[in-house]
């Protein structure tokens, strides 16, 4: 339930003891409607959106009914130090009468969640009890999976994110060793009938390169330009497929293009070496260029599925996960922050 009380009765600088008298109810009944934890009678609610000059509509909405489309807000940048190109990702949070951006850190800036710490191989001292049925395992190397992690946690699961490429996370999964795989291959699982797949977005993946492109990077060809340094992906990628599918179609070999060799684990990884200077290209996702602020040349369409063992589709966690995926509030922020197609989300592929 979306609940706007607060909101619009502070913009409209009307007291909470004023709006009680108003709508006929006491103080802490206001209060405990902004809280959410008091829903008011028909009576209640028109008098009090009558006062404050809207709509109940605009008071109160399912999650679900909201207007999810964009708007702008302006902000002051937390450091003029960093300044942040269009197309970034950034937050934002009022602080008195400031709207502050503040952009994701290029490095993780604080320690990490954590159940604890390794005491020695194989084994780890930890606080609580961390295998909670609660918890899933996603290995993947969709940037975008943290966004569904914070998602999840508000539907009472927790996610547990583990960064593979789409072969090894595949390959864990067939082991026994996490609850759901993240791939973009877009291949049967070798014609294994026991798993099943669901897709999460729809993406494109291109080279990734510096604002205004200054290498002049188009197709496969410019890579092996001799001033050009290439950040390639680790084996079993698919980013470093496609790669070697571009190069094979262009007749052109490995060695031909510096840095071919090299093997980022991740789109955010490789995106970095362009960001930092490391590289001048790499093959990532469109919404890894999005993350630094950095130029995007579309290579190839494709389908970023979840793959797990189909016994496990009526597991109630799973089941929750997947119900996230058809929230229009979690959906737009996906097209808005990482640029996916999300028409086909929560659909089973096979």
């Amino acid at each position: 339930m979306i609940n706007r009380l607060a909101e619009l009765r502070k913009a409209r600088g009307i007291s909470a003891v004023d709006l009680a008298a108003k709508a006929g109810v006491t103080r802490q009944a206001i209060y405990a409607i902004e809280a959410g934890t008091y829903m008011p009678n028909t009576a209640v609610s028109l008098r009090v959106a009558r006062m404050l000059e809207t709509t109940v509509e605009e008071l109160f909405a399912l999650e679900d009914e909201v207007d999810t489309a964009a708007a702008l807000r302006n902000f002051e940048l937390l450091d003029d130090g960093l300044p942040v190109a269009a197309g970034e990702p950034i937050q934002l949070c009022r602080v008195g009468k400031h709207t502050i951006g503040v952009p994701p850190a290029l490095f993780p800036a604080y320690l990490p969640l954590a159940d604890g710490i390794v005491f020695e191989e194989g084994r780890a001292s930890v606080v609580g009890e961390p295998e909670a049925e609660n918890r899933l395992l996603i290995a993947g190397c969709d940037p975008a999976l943290s966004l569904l992690a914070d998602y999840a946690r508000g539907a009472g699961i927790e996610v547990i994110l583990a960064n593979g490429n789409s072969a090894r996370s595949l390959a864990w999964l067939r082991e026994g060793r996490i609850d759901i795989a993240g791939t973009h291959l877009n291949e049967p699982v070798e014609g294994e009938r026991r798993f099943a797949s669901v897709n999460f977005a729809l993406w494109e993946e291109g080279f990734v390169v510096r604002r205004g492109n200054p290498k002049g990077i188009r197709t496969v060809a410019d890579l092996a330009n001799p001033s050009v340094q290439f950040m390639n992906r680790d084996p079993g990628s698919a980013s470093r497929r496609l790669f070697d599918s571009l190069m094979s179609g262009a007749g052109l070999s490995a060695a031909q293009v510096a840095g071919s060799q090299t093997g980022a684990t991740g789109h955010l990884a490789a995106a970095w070496a362009v960001a930092s200077g490391v590289a001048d290209c790499c093959i990532a996702a469109g919404s890894a260029a999005r993350r630094f602020g950095l130029d995007f040349i579309p290579l190839a369409a494709e389908r970023f599925d979840f793959v797990l063992h189909k016994r496990d589709l009526g597991r109630k966690t799973v089941e929750s996960l997947f119900e996230v995926l058809s929230r229009s509030r979690f959906r737009r922020q996906l097209e808005m922050v990482a640029g996916y197609d999300v028409s086909h989300a929560g659909e089973t592929v096979r």
